[in-house]
């Protein structure tokens, strides 16, 4: 939902150019392949650097609207660069957050500090905003404020209660359609694969490195699959399913983010000394219900209602680190009915700006525009209650975040088979309990991509785990980035990592909240601000 967005300048691109030459070691074996075009765009790279990045680079480059008219419209594609220092030079890492519609400028300068620095040294780590994304031009925003509080209960228990989300859901679905009508049809997957292709041309790279998390693990399986002799590395971090996308993948989430909810309740149980809510988790979750029907009556600070309560505490699904936060703001509501740690943790965590509304924007483009959905609402109706009696933390929020496809105003894509053979050795990682892209996805993808590698983070919940500060998972994608080494195992899974401890109560010294997008004080705190929610 909301994103990060760093500050970084625009640069120029030059139309027609040389093409950069690309080391021996970049390139790998052309065997089959196209020969590269002679003019290609060629990026102009400007200094951006931030305090925390000091060598982060920006740039542009066009690329067509629609590649079924290549000589058309074009648009522009923002990019970022950590340029290569290092005498051996592995080619471009292009990195991507996942979304859709997480900007991708920010991560490049992560992932190359993140990484050691004799490895990062030897690529050029390239961010990129998709099209319709953050500093990409044009970027969508289909309807502003649309996420303001307060929204209607997400849970539809009266007629009129559906009906108010219902008109919501069709008026996005019809903003997007009026305003962006010109746009719209190619704001998908697909397209976004062309485009990091036209990426790796402008670059003047035979081949390309990609890391992706989250969504962006499906951007890598279709790119894999469209351009599988373009590829030399391939590491996909929380992996979408592809046989999911995208209507039942979101009913997958809706069960596994439930499992995440328990999992807090009982972490909070733990810790009663601190939280004063009681040591049984189940009872301790019947106060989180009773405190979100006193806030679909009476808003917490005029902000958090019901539904905003759920967007506040969704983000513990997708990282633990959050918890200790989330866990205060709770126990503050019920123990001291002190509303104000709530209020502050949904501006916190859940509040959606306009980098926010552009995020979602694209989210939803991407994701009505790629596959069908059901569009007769008493399908999502029966489905959706059915997951409620199961699983009610997130399946009526879900399902309203998505509501819009049911009401999308353009046709749909077939689904990509990512099924590939074609492949060099590829890295996948994925923790079991991961709610955002639950473990079968790991399990599918890594039969799926004949020569792939699966790296299981045992008993982890958490969505992005690799570079998050788990040292036996950063071995295992430190030496393939070295030397395109993956592990080879005899079970499901290739190589299987513990977990990392879950985080302890805030001291009283650091119990002040910090937002999502801020830098936090490890690893696992940074890269959980640049990577999208909902992806």
């Amino acid at each position: 939902m909301r994103r990060s967005t760093a500050v970084l300048c625009g640069a120029t691109v030059v139309l027609a150019g040389s093409l950069t030459a690309v080391p021996a070691e970049a390139a790998g074996s052309q065997t089959a392949q196209a020969p590269l075009a002679t003019q290609v765009a060629k990026v102009t790279w400007k200094k951006c650097a931030t305090d925390d990045y000091p060598t982060l680079q920006c740039g542009s480059v066009k690329v067509p609207l629609n590649y079924a008219k290549p000589q058309g419209r074009k648009i522009t594609l923002a990019l970022s660069r950590v340029p290569h220092t290092a005498r051996k030079y592995q080619g471009p890492l292009l990195v991507n957050p996942g979304g859709p519609g997480g900007s991708g400028l920010g991560l490049a300068g992560f992932v190359a500090s993140s990484l050691p620095k004799a490895v990062a040294s030897q690529y050029d780590v390239i961010g990129f905003d998709p099209r319709g994304v953050g500093k990409s031009k044009p970027a969508l925003d289909c309807k502003p404020g649309y996420f303001n509080p307060v929204r209607p209960d997400s849970v539809p228990s009266t007629a009129a209660i559906e009906k108010a989300n219902l008109a919501r859901a069709k008026s996005f679905a019809k903003a997007c359609g009026t305003k962006y009508a010109d746009v719209l049809p190619y704001i998908n997957t697909v397209s976004a694969v062309k485009d990091m292709d036209q990426i790796r041309k402008a670059l003047g790279a035979k081949k390309i490195n990609y890391f992706g998390y989250s969504y962006g693990t499906y951007l890598g399986q279709v790119y894999a699959k469209l351009f599988p002799t373009r590829v030399r590395r391939l590491v996909l971090d929380s992996i979408v399913d592809p046989n999911g996308v995208w209507y039942d993948a979101n009913i997958s989430q809706d069960y596994a983010f439930d499992a995440r909810h328990k999992a807090l309740m009982a972490w909070i149980a733990k810790y009663d000394s601190t939280y004063k809510l009681g040591t049984d988790p189940a009872a301790i979750e019947a106060k989180w219900y009773a405190m979100r029907a006193e806030l679909a009556k009476t808003p917490a600070g005029g902000k958090v209602g019901a539904s905003e309560l759920e967007d506040t505490f969704l983000p513990g699904g997708y990282y633990n680190g959050y918890w200790p936060f989330l866990a205060s703001a709770f126990a503050a509501y019920v123990n001291d009915k002190n509303s104000a740690p709530l209020v502050e943790a949904y501006q916190n965590f859940a509040s959606i700006d306009a980098s926010g509304d552009n995020g979602y924007s694209v989210y939803a483009a991407v994701q009505c525009r790629d596959v069908s959905w059901p569009r007769d609402w008493k399908q999502w109706r029966k489905d959706n209650w059915a997951v409620y009696e199961k699983a009610p933390f997130m399946a009526w929020n879900n399902a309203w975040y998505n509501a819009p496809c049911a009401y999308w105003p353009t046709k749909s894509l077939k689904p990509v088979n990512v099924a590939n053979s074609k492949l060099p050795p590829v890295l996948l990682f994925q923790a079991t309990d991961d709610a955002a892209t639950p473990y079968q996805g790991g399990v599918t993808v890594h039969r799926l991509l004949k020569h792939s590698s699966l790296v299981v983070e045992q008993g982890g919940g958490n969505h992005g785990i690799s570079l998050s500060g788990n040292a036996c998972l950063d071995k295992y994608l430190v030496k393939y980035l070295t030397d395109g080494t993956v592990p080879h195992g005899s079970g499901v899974a290739d190589a299987v990592c513990k977990k990392l401890a879950d985080p302890v109560p805030a001291s009283t010294a650091t119990t002040a909240l910090t937002t999502r997008e801020t830098a936090g004080a490890t690893p696992a705190d940074t890269l959980h601000g640049l990577v999208g929610i909902r992806g």
